[in-house]
C-alpha cells in the first residue's frame, strides 16, 4: 500500500513539475504614463517592452511585466510600489523616471526588501542610506560639474542666470550643483529665478534675467517648461545660449519650442551615435523597426534598467530578493544599450555622460564624457 501511495505522489510531482517550472517571474514597473512628465514614462515603457521581447525568460521561466501608472505624482508613485509588492508579488521593480517620484516609491521597496532600479532618477538622495535602491544613470553632482565645465569652456560664459522648478527635487538639486561648480570655474550667478510645476507664464522670471544680462541661462528643468521658457525668452529678446540638463531630452521640447530651442545644449544619458556593443546594436535595430521612430534616451535607459535587472536575477540563480539585490550590487562592466554600466554597493552607477545639442530640429550628438 505504501509503495502504491509513493508511486502516485511521484507521478503527481512529475506531472506538476512543468507547471511549476513555467510559473512567471513577476517584474514590476511603475512609470508616469500620464501627467506632466508622461513623455518620460511612455518612452521608457516602449524601451522596456522591446527589451522584454529580446529577453522574455529568466531561470527558464517567462518574465511577466506588471505596469502601474504613477500619473506623474508622488502619492501615486508610493501607492504604485505598494500595489506591485502586495498584490502583484513582484521580485524586483523598475522605476520611477524622475527623482521625486522615485524617492516617494523607494521607501516601500526598501522596507519590504524588494530591489528597485530607476532608469533616470539622478538626485543623489534617491539611493542615500538605501540598500535595495539602484539606478542605471549618472547622478546630479556629476551632471552639474560637466554642465559648469561646458558653460566655461565651450560657451565661454563668465556669468549665468538660473531658472528652475522649485517644486521638483531634481530641478532644485541640479541648480544647486551647477551653481557650486560654476563658481569654481570663476563664474558668477547674476540672477536666480524660480517657478512651480504647472506655471506657463514666465514673464517675471525672464524679465529679471534679461535685466541681469547673463552670458548664458542654465535651466535644469523638464521638457514642457523648457520649451515654453525658450519661446518666451526669444520673444522678449533674450537671445543668450540656453544650457539644460537631461530633463529636456524629449521630442516635445522641439515640438513645443520649435526654432526657439535651436542651439540648446544639454547634458544627457544617451545618443544613438554612441552605441558600440552588440546588445545596443540589436536593440536599436529592433526598436526602430518596431516603432518607426529614432531611438531616444529614455527608451534606451528603460531598456537598460530591464536588461540589468534580468541579468541580476539570472546571476543570482534565484528570485530571492536579497540574492537579486546582491547580484545588482556586483554588476560590473555590463554592456548596456547606453554603454558600459557598473553598479556600486551604494546603488549608484559608474557610466559615461553625453552632451547633446538641438540643431535643425533634431537632437545632435556632441561628445561623450567618460567616468
Amino acid at each position: 500500500m505504501k509503495r502504491r501511495v509513493l508511486l502516485v505522489v511521484m507521478a503527481l510531482l512529475v506531472f506538476c513539475a512543468p507547471a511549476w517550472a513555467s510559473e512567471p517571474v513577476n517584474l514590476g514597473v511603475y512609470l508616469p504614463m500620464t501627467g506632466n512628465v508622461a513623455a518620460y514614462g511612455q518612452m521608457a515603457w516602449s524601451g522596456i517592452t522591446i527589451a522584454h521581447k529580446m529577453e522574455r525568460e529568466v531561470l527558464g521561466r517567462p518574465v511577466d511585466l506588471k505596469l502601474v501608472d504613477t500619473k506623474s505624482d508622488k502619492v501615486e508613485s508610493a501607492n504604485a510600489v505598494s500595489r506591485l509588492i502586495e498584490r502583484e508579488k513582484v521580485v524586483a521593480i523598475i522605476g520611477e523616471m524622475i527623482s521625486g517620484n522615485t524617492m516617494a516609491g523607494s521607501d516601500h521597496a526598501e522596507r519590504r526588501k524588494i530591489p528597485m532600479v530607476s532608469p533616470t532618477a539622478t538626485n543623489p538622495i534617491v539611493t542615500q542610506n538605501k540598500k535595495y535602491i539602484f539606478r542605471v544613470c549618472f547622478i546630479d553632482p556629476d551632471q552639474g560639474r560637466i554642465a559648469a565645465k561646458l558653460a566655461d569652456q565651450e560657451l565661454k560664459a563668465k556669468t549665468a542666470a538660473l531658472i528652475y522648478d522649485i517644486s521638483q527635487d531634481y530641478c532644485v538639486a541640479l541648480a544647486k550643483f551647477f551653481k557650486n561648480e560654476f563658481a569654481k570655474t570663476g563664474g558668477k550667478i547674476v540672477a536666480e529665478t524660480k517657478f512651480k510645476t504647472g506655471d506657463r507664464d514666465f514673464t517675471p522670471q525672464l524679465s529679471a534675467i534679461l535685466a541681469a544680462k547673463p552670458d548664458i541661462v542654465y535651466a535644469p528643468i523638464y521638457y514642457t517648461e523648457g520649451a515654453l521658457i525658450a519661446r518666451q525668452a526669444r520673444e522678449m529678446g533674450l537671445d543668450v545660449p540656453i544650457l539644460a540638463g537631461d530633463g529636456v531630452q524629449a521630442p516635445e521640447l522641439i515640438k513645443i519650442g520649435g526654432k526657439s530651442v535651436e542651439g540648446v545644449y544639454f547634458t544627457a544619458h544617451f545618443h544613438k551615435e554612441m552605441i558600440a556593443n552588440e546588445r545596443g546594436k540589436k536593440f536599436l535595430e529592433a526598436y526602430e523597426k518596431e516603432t518607426g521612430k529614432s531611438l531616444d534616451a529614455f527608451a534606451a535607459m528603460g531598456a537598460d534598467a530591464y536588461f540589468i535587472t534580468v541579468d541580476a536575477i539570472r546571476r543570482a540563480g534565484s528570485t530571492d530578493s536579497t540574492k537579486i539585490r546582491d547580484a545588482l550590487a556586483s554588476t560590473k562592466d555590463f554592456e548596456g544599450v547606453t554603454g558600459k554600466i557598473t553598479l556600486k554597493d551604494d546603488g549608484n552607477a559608474i557610466k559615461a555622460m553625453v552632451v547633446n545639442r538641438v540643431k535643425d530640429g533634431e537632437f545632435v550628438y556632441v561628445t561623450t564624457i567618460n567616468p
